[in-house]
């Protein structure tokens, strides 16, 4: 053991700064053999399994859950931070860099002069803010931003979404009955299943096409 992980074991408790300390000895010459192979690729479906056990621990609203798989979330940050850095690429500092600038930048009603009264509003300003952040400059570009690795059902929800506020959602069917919503969904996957249909697969499929049909004007 050498001093810095010696003094690390002698601590009460710890910080931040203590979390990325570690991550610098696992992934050291003479650290962890698991730690040290590790790529982004191979600790990606760890990050993915990381945060739907967040979200488990938010939907039980069981705070020492919600603790502990936020510890585990921030450890996958804090890890594919360091891969980065070791590449030359960006490190945790440089994380932290963005996102507090992408905070102040779509909040001007916090930092700037902007007024927004309503949480509308708000939504409605980080929208236009982003789409000239990403360089959106048609609705294609828009609706094909949305996360090609988010769950297809996810995925669709975002589009139509955008699709609305932009006039080109989807044509629905007749209203549908809110509280058989999730049966539909189900018999939907079930008779898909019989038919040895992927559904994500589908789904997805589906979207990339209709995003392509998207006019780019």
């Amino acid at each position: 053991m050498n001093e810095r992980a010696k003094r690390l074991t002698e601590k009460t408790s710890y910080t931040m700064n203590d979390l990325r300390e570690i991550m610098e000895l696992l992934r050291a010459e003479d650290g962890c053999p698991w730690d040290r192979e590790q790529t982004h690729q191979s600790i990606r479906r760890d990050l993915i399994e990381e945060t739907y056990e967040v979200v488990e621990g938010i939907d039980k609203d069981d705070a020492a859950i919600l603790r502990e798989e936020l510890g585990d979330l921030m450890l996958q940050v804090v890890f594919h931070a360091r891969i980065a850095e070791e590449a030359g690429r960006f490190d945790l500092d440089d994380v932290a860099d963005g996102i507090c600038r992408k905070l102040i930048l779509r909040h001007p009603h916090i930092f700037g002069n902007v007024v927004a009264e309503t949480a509308d509003e708000v939504l409605k300003n980080w929208d236009a803010i982003k789409k000239v952040e990403k360089n959106q400059k048609n609705p294609k570009e828009v609706l094909d931003a949305v996360s090609h690795a988010l769950p297809a059902l996810i995925r669709a929800d975002k589009i139509c979404g955008k699709a609305k506020k932009l006039g080109t959602a989807p044509i629905a069917p007749a209203k549908i009955d809110p509280d058989t919503v999730g049966e539909t969904l189900l018999a939907i996957v079930a008779a898909a299943k019989e038919a040895g249909v992927d559904c994500e697969k589908a789904l997805s499929d589906t979207l990339d096409a209709y995003i392509s049909a998207v006019p780019e004007e």
